[in-house]
């Protein structure tokens, strides 16, 4: 999700780019196969996956919805608070329609399952998570902030239940809990922080990074990405006292750099974007246990060049996965196969703008939204649901520093 950097092997070899770490600190002072194009032409693809709940595939609305899209506002070129804007259900096309201020560095946001509430995280020094309320006319009323307890919160995700507000500290390597009044949508006093402090961080890193926390879609386990430690924590969620035990581990290769996690719609696999050493796994999951089994890395498509894997969307019919490529500025399309347990790599068609930082697909799924940080645009695909196939909308939408989109 995201952060205003490179990454730790751009910083390190003195490549261009933002970092997250640079920026921030002057503001403060088996299961998975190797399959290529060809391959993919002798391989079946499996049933489509029952539809993910909430998600409306097939489900055609008309006219404009809103767009909410994600900034920073400490750094040059950003923007001043969360921007608003509608697109065209029909075309893709985006207008702006305006901006909520006084939430600063909001680079990541999440919608509560109600539909009646926005979450941003503050990513500053001194994290925070802001609540807003959205009405139906107007803009979004912010209904106050928290502190996250840890620094630079780069992701959050609403409990599937709505009660609780989860959020991960990139630069303390840790994951807070909030509550979440349910009448209203604001944030209690945070109920929980853990910091990851085992194993101990990988290759060219200075630390736990905790870049990502999310449920798992049976609800019972809550599973936080740290790329420092080349590690995914599953936790279990006490309902009523709002605390995380962890119960189990996966390890990655030393120097992967794990930063986005999305289960496939069965819940049986999940697929990791590995940052850091430019590759996806796919990883077994077992709901019993919470526990995620990585399977071989593979592949993204983009050849020997610099790219860092930023997110990786799949379709709710289960068919297809698509990937964010920063550097390479491309998104990568696969085709799952064997129920989701394998990846079959199809092809990758450049995102029409640089460093496409989140991906995020329309609630219909007709139409996939990719923010480009550093060209300050949002590019918009239809989606093919038969083949899997982008084709770019119009042109794209001029945005300050645009690090994440969410449409409704």
């Amino acid at each position: 999700m995201t952060e205003a950097r490179t990454d730790s092997r751009t910083e390190a070899a003195g490549g261009p780019g933002i970092g997250r770490r640079r920026f921030l600190g002057s503001v403060a002072a088996g299961v998975a196969g190797v399959a290529t194009a060809a391959g993919a032409r002798e391989l079946t693809v499996g049933d489509p996956a029952p539809a993910r709940p909430g998600r409306a595939a097939g489900r055609r609305p008309h006219g404009t919805r809103p767009l909410f899209l994600g900034t920073y506002t400490s750094k040059e070129g950003g923007g001043t608070g969360i921007g608003l804007a509608r697109y065209d259900t029909t075309t893709g096309r985006i207008t702006a329609t305006g901006v909520v201020t006084g939430v600063p560095d909001p680079s990541y946001l999440a919608l509560a399952p109600s539909g009646r509430t926005l979450y941003a995280v503050d990513e500053q020094p001194e994290g925070r998570v802001t609540a807003l309320a959205l009405g139906p006319d107007g803009p979004p009323t912010v209904l106050g902030a928290r502190s996250t307890g840890g620094a630079g919160p780069c992701h959050l995700s609403v409990h599937p239940g709505g009660r609780w507000l989860l959020s991960a500290n990139y630069l303390s390597g840790s994951v807070a809990v909030h509550p979440v009044d349910r009448a209203t949508g604001a944030l209690g006093p945070r109920t929980d922080l853990v910091t990851h402090s085992a194993p101990p961080p990988g290759p060219g890193q200075d630390g736990p990074h905790a870049h990502q926390i999310i449920t798992s879609p049976d609800g019972r386990h809550v599973l936080a990405v740290d790329l420092g430690n080349d590690t995914v924590y599953s936790y279990r969620l006490d309902p009523t006292a709002g605390k995380l035990t962890q119960v189990a581990a996966a390890s990655l290769r030393p120097g992967a750099g794990p930063r986005h996690l999305t289960f496939h719609p069965t819940g049986d696999f999940a697929y990791l974007a590995n940052e850091v050493d430019n590759t996806v796994v796919v990883c077994g999951y077992d709901r019993r246990t919470g526990r995620l089994t990585p399977g071989a890395p593979q592949s993204t498509g983009t050849g020997p060049g610099t790219s860092y894997p930023a997110q990786m969307l799949v379709t709710a019919n289960g068919r297809y996965a698509f990937l964010a490529n920063r550097g390479h500025n491309s998104l990568t399309r696969y085709a799952v196969a064997a129920g989701g347990a394998r990846l079959v790599l199809l092809d990758t068609v450049p995102v029409g703008g640089d460093f496409p930082r989140h991906i995020v697909f329309s609630p219909d799924e007709r139409w996939l939204f990719a923010a480009n940080q550093k060209s300050g645009t949002v590019t918009v695909f239809s989606v093919t649901a038969r083949t899997g196939t982008l084709t770019p909308a119009g042109e794209p939408f001029a945005a300050p520093l645009p690090v994440c989109a969410l449409p409704l």
